[in-house]
């Protein structure tokens, strides 16, 4: 509980919200003045009159739940007021409101899930970045969300989670990477508690396989041990060494043998492949399906299938695919002049620039879309619009 100083500031900040208690006494100018000619009889201030003692109501009880959430054992005197005869519930914008509100206040003291600062777990953020910041992926949207919460919130799951990101350069596979990194945990890929691998970067030769096999184990449970709570990126899944994907088979198992049994009881994968997929897309908006109305249904069939066939594909001939060790198979679709437009804008105001409408599809016109018939999906997605922006304010 907040003591001193502290304490006062809060009460000073309680004092200010709407519904604070008024000085003994104080009298009220529009009591007693319903007489037609008052000022204070008029239906439109009467009705802001009920609006404000409404929000007013919303202050005193935002402020109960807030303090319920930070001082936990001090909240049984206002349990009541939390839940009192207006059967009021939490609506989301005012459950964002209250994460805020209660990330500023941890930033300074310490109240963290379950224990551990490094792990923020923040999935109003990740929600609003995915609903906001990601551009032509519904499916993405839907998926992502839903099984990394659903998989965090379990008390002791099963398994690790795997998931395998799907789709051409430029569509938002390692942007949604990093927005999971950035909302899970304080420091982001900086956190001990994640390690990213590039295939062609961290594993370059295959005669050293083994030596590769010898580091990526010894990496995994260096950070098990030091978190409870790890995520583990493999960027160019689809070059990975079949030897090191072997090596990840008991980790994903849903009983480990003892030996492999993760020590860290939130485990999660991410493999990005960049595996095409736009050809089942182009045939289903062909076949008159919009954009949106594409479901995993149409999708997974055709993604399985191609990542079994393709050829040298040591990542679709492994255990994990075989035994069905990955979870969820989560596409990104090609994306269309529509969404390049979007991304230049997010450029534009990440770096708080000023744009036209017109400036937004100069720089979308600049991408090369294919097939060559129909033009529709960039060939690079949204990828190098920051240097295209740079050429073309230069």
């Amino acid at each position: 509980m907040l003591r001193g100083p502290w304490r006062q500031l809060w009460l000073f900040f309680l004092l200010l919200l709407p519904g604070a208690p008024e000085p003994r006494g104080a009298s009220r100018p529009w009591e007693g003045t319903d007489e037609p000619g008052s000022a204070w009889a008029w239906p439109g201030f009467q009705r802001l009159q009920e609006q404000l003692r409404a929000a007013g109501a919303l202050s005193k009880r935002y402020w109960t739940l807030f303090s319920c959430q930070v001082w936990p054992d001090d909240c049984d005197e206002d349990e009541e007021a939390a839940t009192g005869p207006l059967g009021w519930r939490l609506p989301l914008l005012g459950q964002r409101y209250l994460d805020l509100l209660t990330t500023w206040y941890c930033s300074f003291k310490d109240c963290c899930p379950r224990g551990d600062c490094r792990i923020s777990n923040n999935f109003t953020g990740l929600e609003w970045d995915l609903n906001v910041r990601l551009h032509g992926q519904h499916l993405v949207q839907q998926l992502v969300l839903r099984t990394v919460r659903g998989y965090l919130e379990t008390p002791q799951p099963e398994k690790a989670l795997a998931l395998s990101f799907h789709g051409w350069s430029g569509t938002g596979k390692n942007f949604v990477a990093r927005m999971l990194v950035e909302n899970l945990y304080r420091d982001g890929l900086m956190s001990d508690c994640v390690r990213m691998f590039i295939a062609t970067f961290h594993f370059p030769h295959p005669k050293y396989v083994d030596l590769y096999k010898e580091q990526l184990m010894s990496q995994i449970r260096e950070t098990q041990q030091l978190c409870h709570q790890t995520l583990f990126i493999f960027d160019e899944a689809e070059k990975l060494h079949p030897g090191l994907l072997e090596v990840l088979g008991p980790h994903l198992e849903r009983r480990a043998p003892e030996g492999h049994r993760a020590e860290s009881p939130w485990t999660i994968f991410l493999f990005l492949r960049g595996d095409i997929i736009n050809e089942v897309v182009l045939k289903l908006l062909k076949a008159g399906w919009s954009r949106e109305e594409i479901t995993m249904e149409h999708l997974e069939p055709h993604l399985q299938a191609e990542i079994v066939e393709t050829i040298d594909n040591g990542f679709g001939h492994s255990r994990l695919v075989k035994e069905n060790l990955i979870d969820y198979f989560i596409p990104f679709l090609p994306l269309e002049y529509r969404h390049v437009r979007l991304c230049a804008r997010d450029a534009f105001l990440s770096q708080e620039l000023l744009y036209k409408e017109e400036t937004l599809d100069e720089i979308a016109q600049m991408m090369v879309y294919v097939p060559k018939e129909e033009q529709l999906f960039s060939s690079q997605g949204c990828k190098s619009i920051s240097q295209r922006i740079n050429y073309f304010l230069s």
